[in-house]
């Protein structure tokens, strides 16, 4: 059953598993998806003795904000700062982390301007810092193709789009980005009940149009990412995982990600998963946190 915890600004909703007093790792889901991204990995770690937190994001599932004044900003400042009051809320001092795509940005964020509460880090594509100030800078072809759901996002009609389309939507992107993933209508709809969330689409909308500048940010933020505009270093031990057929972001992306780390960096490649990499390859989650907080 979800557990909640109050934060400055969310009521937060998440799952926990393994021992109150083992070390802890949070894992972070993605878009659009939800804490069972984890279900696979999240009993094998706490079987291995870690205390397991898997929070949904702000926008997704039961975590709600606490003011209806609050703006809806799904910005990657905002992601990371909820990751930091999440871990504050519940006293943990250190964590291990592992997350992909809005998880994996909200890890990396994390890491990045709070080394000290960052045990490790398993970052499932790389690097995932925007650099929002080289936003506009065109990228090839093919993948400006992938990211048609971003352009259509940025327009009226888009935005009424996930709003009406919302499922349909999700399931044709789960498709297209882990086409070896043969999940079931069970498995969707599971997930899916976490976009019925009240300000999904209010969250999603600024996400995507904040990242290219298309939309102003929450001046709460405003600090946090003049200091991410600088792509800061991640200094804390990281494992990069790609999945081999990733259909948003293909490998390559972060065959150059290990400028952004430090000494301890690893990158792996996991044939045959795709962008889903957590539910396809969750044993590859598993090893990659265990390679950290066991080593």
């Amino acid at each position: 059953m979800p557990r909640n915890i109050r934060t400055p600004t969310l009521d937060i909703a998440y799952l926990e598993y393994g021992p109150g007093d083992g070390p802890a790792v949070v894992l972070l889901h993605g878009w659009p998806s939800d804490v069972h991204d984890w279900d696979g990995a999240a009993p094998s770690l706490a079987a291995a003795g870690y205390r397991v937190l898997v929070p949904w994001l702000r926008g997704f599932g039961p975590t709600r904000f606490l003011d209806p004044q609050t703006p809806r900003s799904g910005q990657q400042a905002a992601l990371g700062a909820d990751l930091r009051d999440f871990l504050d809320a519940l006293g943990v001092r250190e964590a291990l982390l592992a997350g992909y795509d809005w998880g994996g940005r909200a890890a990396c964020v994390a890491a990045a301007l709070w080394p000290e509460r960052v045990r490790g880090l398993v970052t499932i594509n790389g690097y995932n810092i925007q650099d929002i100030a080289r936003a506009a800078r065109p990228a090839p072809a093919a993948q400006e193709h992938r990211y048609w759901y971003q352009w259509y996002f940025h327009t009226e009609r888009g935005r009424a789009g996930l709003a009406q389309n919302r499922r349909d939507i999700a399931r044709l992107l789960w498709r297209q980005w882990s086409p070896n993933w043969a999940f079931d209508d069970t498995e969707f709809e599971a997930t899916a009940a976490s976009f019925d969330n009240p300000d999904f689409v209010d969250v999603t909308i600024q996400s995507y149009r904040h990242r290219y500048a298309g939309a102003p940010g929450d001046p709460a933020y405003d600090e946090l990412e003049r200091r991410l505009a600088a792509q800061p270093a991640i200094a804390v031990p990281a494992i990069v995982l790609h999945g081999a057929c990733d259909g948003v972001g293909p490998p390559e992306q972060s065959e150059n990600a290990a400028r952004h780390f430090g000494a301890r960096y690893e990158r792996k490649v996991v044939p045959v998963a795709g962008h889903f990499l957590p539910r396809e390859a969750p044993m590859a989650v598993v090893e990659a946190v265990r390679a950290l907080g066991d080593g």
